[in-house]
């Protein structure tokens, strides 16, 4: 199991009993779909060699990814994965644990430098970070400045995924969270890295912020 990157942010025994609850119920869900997994260049290829990477994906579609992650590449590799400070972060990362994920605590609106700090860390101890780069808030479908930070001061490429569904159900959230119909295909790709210069200016900054975001956009099929 990956051992976790925590910022000593407090739980609760609820959130944590909540957390256990979702992960049982995603892998007991997970079990009635059928994955199709292609690695263009994700972490299914060799050629991503040891060295950690940054995984991107929208907030709305991380309901399938952790009771797959293992199966899908993750095998051999240790993750974490940045959440909320919030209670919400809270059971996500429980859930995580049980899938063999650590987890960083932050975000872009709350302790975001604590978040920074620890995907660095993280990086740099050798352990792939994934990233929802539109949460926990939104506006959904648009990249935070934050994982492009993150990548230039590491030097480190950014692996976005891609996730459609079959058939699902959409949750009345800010990111209209899928939830997958049971039995339905799920169609997983991880896309071609994002390299980002460790010197750029502020108008190249924001061209690899919307290079990456539009990146994502082709891989949806709701936009």
């Amino acid at each position: 199991m990956a051992k976790s990157k925590s910022t000593n942010i407090k739980t609760s025994r609820t959130s944590r009993i909540v957390g256990y609850l979702a992960a049982i119920i995603m892998k007991a869900w997970s079990m009635t779909l059928r994955y199709e997994v292609n690695g263009q260049r994700g972490f299914s290829k060799p050629e991503i060699g040891e060295k950690p990477v940054i995984f991107a994906l929208w907030h709305n579609r991380i309901f399938t990814m952790p009771p797959i992650w293992k199966r899908t590449g993750g095998m051999g590799r240790s993750s974490v994965v940045l959440t909320s400070a919030s209670k919400d972060g809270t059971v996500l990362a429980t859930a995580m644990e049980i899938f063999g994920l650590g987890a960083i605590r932050g975000s872009s609106s709350r302790r975001a430098v604590s978040a920074l700090i620890g995907m660095k860390k993280a990086l740099r101890e050798g352990f792939d970070v994934c990233v929802t780069p539109d949460g926990p808030k939104g506006p959904r479908y648009t990249v935070q400045p934050g994982v492009i930070k993150i990548a230039q001061a590491t030097e480190t490429e950014i692996i976005p995924i891609h996730i459609r569904y079959g058939a699902a159900w959409r949750l009345n959230s800010w990111d209209r969270f899928f939830i997958p119909m049971p039995f339905s295909r799920v169609r997983v790709s991880f896309d071609a890295p994002h390299r980002i210069p460790k010197d750029l200016s502020p108008e190249d900054f924001e061209n690899a912020r919307l290079a990456l975001e539009k990146c994502l956009i082709s891989g949806s099929d709701d936009c």
